[in-house]
């Protein structure tokens, strides 16, 4: 405690309230004072200092320093990212795996590739895209909601951590939570075989509590990344088999494009860099560049 107030932590933000758990109480709090000219200053994760204002009632004072954050979705103190697709309905895009890990790398969280629903697909058809994410250190956890295969691993991965769970929708994320830890009690959709994509089951972020220790954040499963506030050269840093080919480049501003004596490129052409890597990165470079023209 300290003399101007007490610690906590917040656990769930809706319709202006934001709920911190104090040791074992729970508070609803309202900003006070100047915290109510920033709309987005306190998020999900945050350690904030609060008064008392009445029975389990209160007022955020301050926000503490954040060790991490996550803008999309806005996640405060995040030890990793859980970066949840599925093997089969929907199948899984490698493209848009890019761009979520793009995200993890721009919040400097380190990032998890889990693949659910494996039980629905023959493991060894995604070996060879999957190696690709393991050979540039990103751990590959291969998880079935539905068999437990994997759920052990997660698990041991998850406890005395707060995760946070991003990916697109339908891939069964809350399914998986829920096989992890029952009492969460999530609702849970089924995938839209009409327009192939899950309905939107998870409705608002909250950091969820592990009977072993640790919290997860459940996250809108149709969070898609967008990048207006990225600059284009910037990008090139986020993608880490890219980071120690650019001292070799002749123009130090690379974008990896049409320059001469690119050394991506060329190691592209060699096959030290994967060419859907290099193809995604091409795509989003464009895309960003795009919307800074617009703006």
């Amino acid at each position: 405690m300290d003399k101007n107030g007490l610690n906590g932590l917040v656990i769930r933000a809706t319709s202006g309230f934001y709920y911190i758990q104090s040791g074992t109480h729970v508070i609803a709090c309202k900003l006070r004072g100047r915290m109510k000219q920033n709309r987005y200053s306190v998020c999900v994760g945050d350690r904030v200092q609060f008064v008392p204002t009445g029975e389990a009632v209160g007022a955020i004072e301050q926000v503490l320093p954040r060790e991490s954050f996550l803008k999309r979705p806005e996640v405060a103190n995040v030890n990793q990212a859980i970066l949840t697709f599925s093997a089969s309905h929907p199948q899984i895009d490698f493209g848009l795996v890019d761009r979520f890990m793009v995200l993890a790398e721009l919040s400097e969280i380190p990032a998890i590739l889990c693949i659910n629903k494996i039980d629905m697909a023959n493991p060894d058809d995604l070996q060879p895209m999957l190696e690709i994410y393991r050979q540039m250190g990103y751990p590959v956890l291969l998880v079935s909601a539905k068999t437990g295969q994997g759920v052990v691993e997660l698990q041991k991965i998850l406890y005395d951590k707060v995760s946070v769970f991003a990916g697109p929708s339908g891939v069964g994320k809350s399914s998986l939570l829920n096989t992890i830890e029952p009492g969460l009690r999530l609702t849970t959709g089924e995938l839209s075989q009409k327009i192939g994509r899950g309905k939107h089951t998870t409705r608002v972020a909250e950091l969820l509590p592990l009977s072993g220790g640790g919290f997860v954040v459940d996250t809108p499963g149709f969070s898609f990344t967008e990048f207006i506030e990225m600059n284009p050269e910037d990008l090139r840093f986020q993608y880490r088999e890219f980071r120690d080919k650019l001292a070799d480049s002749h123009f130090s501003s690379c974008s990896h494009q049409k320059e001469p004596q690119c050394a991506v490129k060329t190691a592209v052409n060699a096959g030290l860099i994967a060419a859907s890597r290099y193809e995604s990165y091409s795509e989003l470079l464009l895309e960003i560049q795009q919307t800074k023209r617009r703006f």
